[in-house]
């Protein structure tokens, strides 16, 4: 049995010695990867990042529906054009959601998008909380230090893939690893087989990747198997034994030993993987039910649920993995409304409450087992948006409102003070985009509290947090 620190690679590597290339099973023995102790993992954690590509409008997410706050949403909301990004009143009927947060903010109540029913349902009970004004900061920073130029700003704000980055990552594009990664890094001891402990449904976030752990990517199939190592090839029968020979051949090739180094696992994890995953549907994971678009009325697949339920599917294999932390990532675009909001964002919030809540309906009896107050979700975009109107959308922001939902999150209240409603006030830095209060620092290391980092080790991945004087937000239970 290998540690965990051990090489991937030469494990695999060990593992074709031993068997011969002709005789490599595609899917290893589970109990040469784990030990019986790693099969009962009971101290796990997951957490799950939802990040929302082009950069979700806050304002028309989470909003305030005091009367002031209200009569300044209409009032610069509303164009002389025929487009207009105003919502239904709060009196209206099947106007925005009411909510009211457990901890009350003097004179203010607020309200959800009315396409966020399954979100005001969590809310409500508890199992949800909202994040007031979130963005990337490097420090505390007042309007009039961001006017004056005197404090220390993030890189390239109010850019799609450098602020994408930065929250992932804490730079501009081109960083080498992600807090999801170190994360995991730090906590390598705790998890058999690191393949598996970082894992994207959606591309390569450079969230996930870690200085030593490397991110594991699936489509909502599953686990991708190698080209033409499964399958038919050129009308004959599949190349699997011919293709492990190649791989597995010695070489004194630099290249072609890297090559074949990560062939070989690719083939290996692949086939661990696909043999442990849960099913989906019926024996399995359930399939999420139709979405329905609110404007058109449509039902059909969400894709966003689908990948939640590929997580799922790889969560119930977390014993036989021997598996105690693992992060996600999930995303979903469509978020860059600079046309056509009202309409756009409507549809896309209604898919990101739906998937969300299929997700806490599944983690409530995963194989008869409550995982909720050990998975959390948490969602990221890129950027907030601006408050006024560019016609029938608005333009790039910087803070944003955000959701945490899970049975460990202190759900039913809004964390932060909430920002006002209008322009010109102490937080807009231009067309009301929103200077944020809380950093993404200080976001994450509430989450990274949770998942088991100690204070010394958050400050290592989280390399601005000693800038704030507040480093947990209290959202997350002990």
């Amino acid at each position: 049995m290998t540690t965990p620190n051990t090489s991937r690679r030469r494990f695999l590597g060990q593992m074709l010695a031993a068997t011969g290339s002709s005789a490599l099973p595609f899917t290893l023995n589970l109990a040469a990867m784990s030990t019986a102790a790693a099969a009962t993992a009971t101290d796990y954690k997951a957490l799950v990042c939802l990040f929302m590509n082009g950069g979700n409008d806050g304002h028309n997410t989470v909003l305030a529906t005091d009367s002031t706050s209200w009569n300044d949403y209409v009032r610069l909301r509303t164009t002389t054009d025929s487009g207009s990004i105003v919502l239904p009143g709060p009196s209206a009927a099947g106007g925005v959601l009411s909510i009211k947060p457990l901890t009350a903010q003097a004179g203010r109540t607020f309200a959800l998008h009315p396409s966020m029913g399954p979100l005001k349902q969590l809310f409500d009970g508890g199992s949800a909380a909202i994040l007031a004004n979130v963005g990337t900061l490097v420090q505390p920073t007042t309007k009039a230090q961001y006017a004056a130029g005197t404090t220390t700003l993030p890189s390239k704000l109010f850019s799609h893939n450098d602020q994408t980055s930065a929250w992932q990552a804490y730079q501009p594009e081109g960083a080498a690893y992600g807090w999801g990664g170190r994360m995991l890094d730090i906590l390598a001891s705790a998890n058999s087989a690191p393949t598996f402990a970082s894992i994207s449904t959606s591309g390569r976030p450079i969230f996930l990747s870690g200085k030593a752990i490397r991110q594991y990517q699936l489509l909502a199939a599953g686990a991708v198997p190698v080209r033409a190592s499964t399958g038919m090839l050129y009308h004959a029968q599949n190349m699997s034994n011919p293709l492990l020979s190649v791989a597995a051949a010695s070489s004194n090739s630099v290249f072609e030993k890297t090559y074949t180094d990560a062939l070989n696992r690719a083939v290996a994890a692949q086939g661990t993987l696909s043999g442990v995953m849960l099913a989906a549907g019926a024996g399995g994971i359930p399939d999420p039910t139709p979405y329905v678009n609110p404007l058109t009325k449509a039902s059909g697949v969400n894709p966003l649920a689908v990948q939640l339920q590929t997580v799922a599917r790889v969560i119930g294999a977390r014993n036989a993995l021997g598996l105690k932390r693992q992060v996600f990532y999930v995303s979903m675009g469509g978020f860059d409304t600079h046309d056509d909001q009202i309409s756009l964002q409507a549809d896309l919030l209604a898919r990101l409450a739906h998937a969300i809540d299929y997700f806490n309906g599944v983690m409530t009896s995963l194989q008869g087992t409550d995982l909720r107050k050990q998975v959390t979700l948490f969602t990221a975009s890129d950027f907030g948006r601006t408050f006024s109107s560019n016609g029938d959308g608005t333009d790039h922001g910087w803070g944003s409102h955000h959701f945490v939902v899970g049975g460990a999150v202190k759900g039913g209240n809004i964390y932060g003070a909430f920002p006002t409603t209008g322009l010109g006030h102490e937080l807009d830095v231009g067309s009301g985009a929103l200077l944020p209060t809380t950093s993404v620092d200080q976001y994450g290391a509430t989450l990274a509290s949770w998942f088991g980092l100690t204070a010394t080790e958050i400050a290592d991945v989280f390399p601005n947090i000693g800038n704030f004087s507040t480093r947990n937000l209290g959202f997350m239970t002990a």
